[in-house]
């Protein structure tokens, strides 16, 4: 099997024994790498099976599949699948474990195949190892682990495994398709790369695009309304603003113009200027409101916002599952980039294997002592 032969390959040792007790079983050291090399082997196909955004169904299937395998008996959604653990009881809280099986595009500079997964030491390359498929299968294997040993863990909370899709692009038939069908959800945890350090708040995003409008001439006479002067106070004030709310775990709300575009040729005065703005608001900020404030103060441009749904979000430092966090050692802060947390509306934070600044790169890798190291840490955490 492919596990066996990354345990062949790969050298890796414990820094800490981590030891769980459930029914009056000892899961060691030992058990968690065996569960690793398993996720990892799991991790490997996941790679193979191309996942893009949109294109998930047979990754969907392959998970589906293993999932039936392990007798987790699994649901499905369009290409989002998930398990509840046995013994739900509507009466006690429910934590959602998550992560997603989509991945982006591959940019042109990888120097590997990108759905071809390749061991080298303790790195495993491929599309999407590192966002989100190491937190995607470490989620998995606690899932099962505490699903399977411990007859005594339903008694104290629920638990559910649910694999998303269409993350990368915020989609309609991702998890905003599924949580409607899952039993009440109290608290997440999402398996973004962060080093295994808890991301207890992230920015929002809102998209908008702006127009400038003028009125076409020739350019070699003194006729015509220019758009691209038209929009240039506007789009210098959207440069030199600052919000004034600036928060200590995501710093400021930042917005950015990243596309503008006007003219059809070198002598015809454009009629018209079309530019994006790329908002990323903190947590004091709700999209709403920062639109409403842009369209008072731009003053010759008209804003169209794509989208108000990608809010900012964050869980209080206080919730028990941070706090165990920081019993652990283990240290929290905000996160720049966007993930399902926004459109889920219940806490939630992000802590998973792998690091963020290796998302969305060529030669993308997460490493097998990660993976391992995730395991055991979810499993002291919960």
């Amino acid at each position: 099997m492919f596990y066996k032969n990354i345990s062949l390959s790969v050298s890796f040792f414990w820094k800490k024994s981590i030891n769980f007790v459930a029914d009056n079983k000892e899961l060691t050291s030992m058990d968690i790498k065996e569960y690793a090399l398993e996720a990892a082997e799991l991790l490997g196909q996941l790679i193979a099976t191309p996942s893009i955004s949109r294109e998930e169904t047979k990754a969907a299937d392959l998970l589906f599949e293993q999932m039936q395998k392990w007798g987790l008996q699994p649901q499905r959604e369009g290409n989002n699948v998930w398990a509840v653990a046995p013994n739900y009881d509507a009466a006690k809280e429910t934590v959602l474990l998550n992560a997603h099986i989509d991945t982006v595009k591959p940019v042109s500079t990888w120097t590997r195949d990108p759905f071809k997964p390749q061991w080298e030491g303790d790195r495993l390359y491929g599309l999407g190892s590192n966002d989100c498929g190491g937190g995607l299968v470490s989620l998995l294997q606690v899932f099962r682990m505490l699903t399977s040993h411990s007859s005594s863990f339903a008694f104290q909370y629920n638990l559910i495994y649910l694999a998303s899709c269409e993350e990368e692009v915020s989609g309609k038939d991702g998890i905003v398709r599924a949580l409607p069908l899952l039993p009440r959800v109290d608290v997440a945890i999402v398996g973004e790369p962060t080093g295994m350090q808890p991301a207890i708040a992230e920015k929002g995003l809102m998209v908008i695009d702006g127009y400038a409008h003028g009125v076409s001439g020739h350019a070699a006479r003194n006729e015509g309304v220019n758009a691209i002067y038209e929009a240039l106070d506007d789009l210098l004030w959207l440069r030199d603003y600052r919000f004034e709310k600036v928060s200590p775990l995501l710093g400021p709300t930042k917005m950015t113009v990243t596309v503008v575009e006007a003219g059809t040729q070198h002598n015809v005065v454009p009629d018209t200027l079309h530019f994006i703005l790329d908002v990323r608001p903190n947590e004091y900020y709700q999209n709403e409101e920062l639109f409403s404030f842009l369209c008072q103060h731009v003053k010759k441009c008209e804003l169209k916002a794509r989208s108000f749904r990608l809010h900012s979000s964050s869980i209080d430092d206080k919730h028990p599952l941070v706090q165990r966090c920081l019993s652990l050692g283990l240290q929290p802060f905000g996160s720049p980039t966007l993930s399902d947390q926004a459109l889920m509306p219940f806490p939630s934070f992000k802590l998973g294997p792998g690091q963020s600044s290796r998302s969305h790169s060529a030669d993308e890798y997460v490493c097998l002592s990660e993976i391992e190291d995730a395991i055991g840490k979810y499993l002291q955490i919960l």
